[in-house]
Order: C-alpha cells, then sequence, then structure tokens
C-alpha cells in the first residue's frame, strides 16, 4: 500500500525524523493559511499523488505571499499531473502540501527496500541525491552506496558507520545521520515496509541539520492486519477503481495498458499467461490470479471486472484445476455471463480436476467460448483474434 509524503512526514515525526514546518491543504484557503503560519517566504506548494517526477511535472511550486500560495494551490487542485510515473492519463491533484523552503548546503538519497533475491533488507544511499536520482543510478551506479542487512541480526553500528564514512559526512552532522538512519530503519521494520525512502535528505545551509524534503513509504499489503491505523493512510482515489473493487473479493487483480483481458489461478501460471500473450503479439490488459480456493461468487466478480475494462477485446481464460476445480470455474463463469452483456470473444484454455464436468457446464449453458487444447494453440488464436 502507498501512502502520500504529507502521510509518510507525519510517520517520520513520530520516529524524530526532522521535516520541515507545514500542513496540508485541501483547498486554496487552506494553503493561504498555512503559508501565513509559516511565515517565511518562499514556501512550496507540493501536489500530492501516488507518483514520484512531481517536479519535473508541475506539480511542485513556489510561493512568494500568500496570495500567490493561494493562487498556486487553485491551479493545481483539480487538474492532472503527468509525470513517468502516472503513465498517459495522469493523476488528479486533490491536495496539495504546504511547507517552508529550506536553504540546502548538500542533498544525499536515503533509502531502504526489501530485497527479495537476498532475503535481506537492502540500505541503499548516494551523494547524488535529487529528481535525478534514477538516471544517476542508470548512468553511474557506482554512485550508489548499497548494504545488505540481516533481518534476524539487525542494523549495526558498523553499518551505519560505513554508509556515513562513503557519503564522506563531516563531523558535524555525522552523529544525526546515524539516528535518522537507525529510526529509518525502525520505522521500516516497525511498520513491515517494502520500501522506505528520502530523497533528498538535506543538510541545511545555516544550521547543519539533517531534514527529509520528501518522503516515500509503501507498506506490505499482507501485513496491514497488524497496523490497523495505517489503513486508514489509504487514498482509494489514487487507485484503479478496478482494482479496488478486485480487493473487496480478495482478487489478485493489476490493471495493465494492454488490450486482452486474462483469468488464471496461480501467480506463475499467471506470469506465464501474460508471457504468452505478449510472444502472441499482443499485450495483457491485466493480472489476475483468482487462487486456489476461489469460490463459484469469486470466479463471477473476476470475470465481470475484466469486462468492466473497456480497453479489454479479448479475454484468455487459463485453468489448471487443482484446488479450483474446473466445475467452480464452469459455474462462475456461467453466472458472470448471465448476469453481462458479453460481445467480445473468450478463449478457454483449461483442465485439470473435474474437467468433464466443467466443459458439461459451459456446453449446456449456450455460452459459446472458443476452446483450445493447448498453449501453442492459445498463442495462435489470440494472435488472430487480436489482430496481432
Amino acid at each position: 500500500m502507498r501512502i502520500h509524503e504529507y502521510q509518510a512526514k507525519e510517520l517520520f515525526r513520530r520516529y524524530n525524523i526532522n521535516i520541515p514546518y507545514g500542513g496540508i491543504a485541501f483547498d486554496p484557503d487552506e494553503a493561504r493559511s498555512i503559508a501565513r503560519r509559516i511565515g517565511r517566504f518562499p514556501v512550496v506548494i507540493k501536489a500530492q499523488i501516488h507518483a514520484g517526477g512531481r517536479g519535473k511535472g508541475g506539480g511542485v511550486k513556489l510561493a512568494e505571499s500568500t496570495d500567490e500560495a493561494y493562487s498556486l494551490t487553485h491551479g493545481l487542485i483539480g487538474t492532472k499531473i503527468i509525470t513517468s510515473q502516472t503513465g498517459p492519463g495522469g493523476k488528479l491533484v486533490r491536495k496539495v502540501l504546504v511547507e517552508e523552503k529550506l536553504e540546502t548546503d548538500k542533498e544525499l538519497y536515503l533509502g531502504i527496500v526489501a530485497d527479495r533475491k537476498t532475503s535481506k533488507i537492502l540500505i541503499m544511499a548516494s551523494e547524488a541525491g535529487g529528481i535525478d536520482i534514477e538516471d544517476e543510478a542508470d548512468a553511474m551506479p557506482e554512485k550508489i552506496i548499497r548494504v545488505y542487512i540481516d533481518p534476524n541480526i539487525g542494523l549495526q553500528p558498523f553499518h551505519c558507520r560505513k554508509i556515513a564514512f562513503d557519503l564522506k559526512l563531516t563531523s558535524s552532522v555525522w552523529e544525526q545521520f546515524v539516528l535518522i538512519l537507525q529510526n529509518l530503519y525502525r520505522l521500516f521494520t516497525d511498520y513491515d515496509c517494502s520500501l522506505v525512502e528520502i530523497n533528498p535528505l538535506v543538510v541545511t545551509a545555516k544550521q547543519s541539520i539533517m531534514t527529509a524534503l520528501d518522503a516515500k513509504i509503501e507498506i506490505d499489503d499482507n501485513a496491514l492486519f497488524r497496523h490497523r491505523g495505517i489503513i486508514e493512510y489509504r487514498d482509494i482515489e489514487e487507485e484503479d477503481p478496478l482494482e479496488v473493487e478486485a480487493s473487496r473479493f480478495n482478487l489478485n487483480y493489476i490493471k495493465m495498458d494492454g488490450n486482452v483481458g486474462n483469468m488464471v489461478n496461480g501467480a506463475g501460471l499467471a506470469m506465464a499467461t501474460m508471457d504468452i500473450i505478449k510472444l502472441a503479439g499482443a499485450k495483457p490488459a491485466n493480472f489476475l490470479d483468482v487462487g486456489g480456493g476461489t469460490t463459484i461468487e469469486m470466479v463471477e466478480k473476476g470475470f465481470r471486472l475484466i469486462l468492466r475494462d473497456k480497453d479489454v477485446k479479448l479475454v484468455f481464460i487459463n485453468i489448471f484445476g487443482g484446488i479450483l476445480r474446473c466445475d467452480v470455474l464452469a459455474k462462475g463463469i456461467v453466472q458472470a455471463v448471465g448476469k453481462t452483456d458479453l460481445n467480445i470473444p473468450v478463449v478457454i484454455r483449461m483442465d485439470g480436476t473435474n474437467i468433464e464436468e466443467g466443459r458439461r457446464i459451459l456446453y449446456g449453458s449456450g455460452f459459446k467460448p472458443i476452446y483450445v487444447a493447448d498453449l501453442k494453440a492459445a498463442a495462435q488464436k489470440i494472435s488472430e483474434l487480436a489482430g496481432a
């Protein structure tokens, strides 16, 4: 689950990580009031959307007065910001963060992620913090400091010393950095985060105090039951409506930008199915793993979700019946077809437990899908129907 910058900074504050003074505004009047309360100009107006690259996308502005804070907020709220992470449709701005602008002496990058390849926690840092950190990482990967932490042991003082030394920090901020890193690591583990990022972490020019100018936090959805208060941070308006609907029925659905909808049981088979669609010259419109313990109702909801996507021109159902029996799948599909106006082709490759009963249910329903015997035949049919 992603949360907004201002929410991440609320968590930073709990863990004694310095942040700029400011507040969240849902309308121009609130923005002007916060700017007046800050009392020093310029102030920074930052669009709050679940995407990076806001500065380049026009989502970060400087206001030299309370009236300008009002007008800039008025110009941002209700408009869409397009960045490299939003896609061409952009993200609608519904609120802004108004903060003091700090004079900075040095900008750093500091991030913590769960590294699945090594089953460790990876701390990354760089002297090249700021809006172009991704470009720097691609062009000069040697500038990224990487330290792997065994979660059974945790962050140790020597880890902190290594990172601080490699960042070439002065003695005036060395101790501050170590405390920030320790607190950030504690936040990461306390809240079961998959990502915590500060970019940039700055050393202010006058006071030599380290402050987090930006904040990004992602929390493992599977651990949210342990953090009931954090669930309140979820902003469903930032999520795809179909993904929100799917989550209500415990379906693993992710919207993509293709036109071939697909339903599969098992994450591995789902990934392979999307590869098949791509190899056929088409593009998947979604990832949908209905899982093994799926009910008739969940199959129905999943199929209807696929059909609600206006971009879908073809559906591919690829099921190997095991825990999810083929007859259960067939009943769910028949229920869904009976409640929708189906006007696109549906290709089915189905095998496994109760396959004959599943076919009997589908044949007897009047529903006319296109059956394929194997994945090679499925790829050929998808290519033909998708016009690839």
